[in-house]
């Protein structure tokens, strides 16, 4: 199982930043999809899920309004758009699948990618 996630980079406040993970060595549609990040000295913290097929999405509420993840069940890959950027987004990025459903548990987590936002 690979979770590949890239994207993430140096971005100034009120900036914008489109996340990828393309994923392989799992039947993709047959998991639901999320984005944690993790801040230095801080926990894991759940940023946002999509279902099977993308209906259903959930949201940590400091995100809200400002991200959004979608899925491309034909390429394997699952997007987080993070728009209006704050210096507290910064953290490393992590992509995971959950056979259970968008709000989890997750069983399988990618390297991660880092974001940084600057004041």
């Amino acid at each position: 199982v690979q979770l590949q996630a890239s994207g993430g980079g140096l971005v100034q406040a009120g900036g914008s930043l489109r996340l990828s993970c393309k994923a392989s060595g799992f039947t993709f549609r047959n998991y639901a999809m999320g984005w944690f990040r993790q801040a230095p000295g801080l926990e894991r913290q759940f940023v946002g899920g999509v279902s099977l097929s993308g209906n259903r999405k959930h949201y940590a509420e400091s995100v809200k309004g400002r991200f959004a993840i979608s899925r491309d069940n034909a390429q394997n890959t699952v997007s987080l758009q993070m728009n209006n950027l704050k210096p507290e987004d910064t953290a490393l990025y992590y992509c995971a699948a959950s056979r259970r459903g968008e709000t989890g548990p997750y069983n399988y987590w990618g390297q991660g990618t880092l974001v940084t936002v600057s004041s």
